[in-house]
């Protein structure tokens, strides 16, 4: 008797999990009829793979398959306009810290397969949605910490040395230039948030040139959130959209209410003084004046603005992402959100 209650037990969280499953999917539109099979190109490995050979004939080589990211990477990602391509060669060749740094790329990235279906699934459904939306090349390269994500006229490139995990022995080395709250994100996981993220600002939404209030900046930028609550694998969390750690999330949740009373009650909503209200939309380990002992989470104006957007289209469910991408209107987003967060 009590192992059929068990399996009816398990039975039925089985069926609840599916339930829930199909409920969340169900969400989202259907992508299944969009053709789209993206692949990243590895220039890393291409270039590694020819160090033992004259740099004209890779130079010759490497300007015919890459193009313009090429000319990029010699010139402004590891070189400058000084040297020439030979130069610049030869001299990465010869450096012992760029074997060193590629052979750590090589091992925490045999391929990029996870890295590709991510893509893929993501840009189905900015095609979804947007579906005049150009598709750029996507190569992956290693430059010495110096880009992570730099965007050509025809590529998205995609620095693999800072995706290599939080304790990467090469972080705790260049912590001076890159400090630990910024490196703890430099992992696998965020390669595809971070891809969409500077797609989003880069190639769909421009913020607009008028967006000078604090208020404007923050919907904007809980815009660009929302916009890949949209897009990204469901099972992205929400520490990886934003680039909190589970701490800072929590945080974040628990102190809602009280982080906006923050803002209404220093009249911050409407300030446009840049040096005031740049401390709420920064990176940092923390957002100054919110919380004890620097325990706050950072960027605390971008957070904000995550959560009235999400109330706004709760409150709006006629409103497409689309119109909501489209709308400049802040103080009508925030009204119509009715967001209305308890304090603590």
């Amino acid at each position: 008797m009590i192992d059929n209650v068990k399996h009816r037990q398990i039975y039925l969280i089985f069926l609840f999990a599916i339930a829930f499953i199909s409920c969340k999917q169900d969400n989202r539109p259907d992508v299944s009829h969009i053709n789209l099979d993206i692949k990243i190109d590895r220039f890393d490995k291409s270039l590694y793979a020819d160090k033992s050979k004259n740099p004209s004939e890779v130079n010759m080589q490497m300007a015919k398959s890459y193009g313009l990211f090429y000319d990029d990477y010699i010139h402004r990602m590891i070189g400058s306009p000084e040297y020439s391509n030979d130069e610049v060669l030869k001299t990465l060749f010869k450096d012992q810290a760029y074997k060193d740094l590629t052979k750590d790329v090589d091992s925490v990235f045999p391929n990029l397969k996870l890295q590709e279906a991510g893509l893929t699934e993501t840009f189905k459904y900015i095609k979804y949605y947007y579906p005049k939306a150009k598709i750029p090349k996507f190569i992956s390269f290693v430059s010495g910490f110096a880009y992570q994500m730099p965007v050509g006229d025809d590529y998205l490139g995609i620095g693999l040395d800072m995706f290599l995990g939080k304790d990467s022995k090469f972080y705790k080395a260049i912590v001076q230039s890159v400090p630990l709250y910024l490196s703890r994100r430099f992992t696998p996981e965020y390669i595809v948030p971070r891809v969409a993220e500077t797609y989003a600002h880069e190639e769909l939404f421009e913020e607009p040139d008028e967006n000078h209030t604090l208020l404007s900046k923050m919907i904007f930028q809980g815009k660009i959130l929302y916009f890949l609550d949209q897009v990204l694998p469901e099972s992205t969390s929400d520490s990886i959209k934003i680039g909190y750690s589970n701490e800072q999330l929590e945080w974040a949740k628990q102190f809602e209410g009280d982080i906006w009373a923050y803002f209404l009650e220093n009249n911050y909503l409407y300030e446009t003084d840049y040096q005031k209200i740049q401390v709420f939309l920064s990176e940092g380990p923390f957002t100054p004046g919110l919380g004890e002992n620097r325990n706050s989470a950072p960027k605390l104006g971008t957070w904000t603005g995550w959560q009235i957007v999400r109330k706004y289209m709760e409150e709006n469910p006629n409103v497409t992402l689309q119109q909501l991408m489209a709308d400049q209107d802040a103080q009508k987003i925030l009204n119509q959100s009715k967001y209305k967060p308890k304090q603590k």
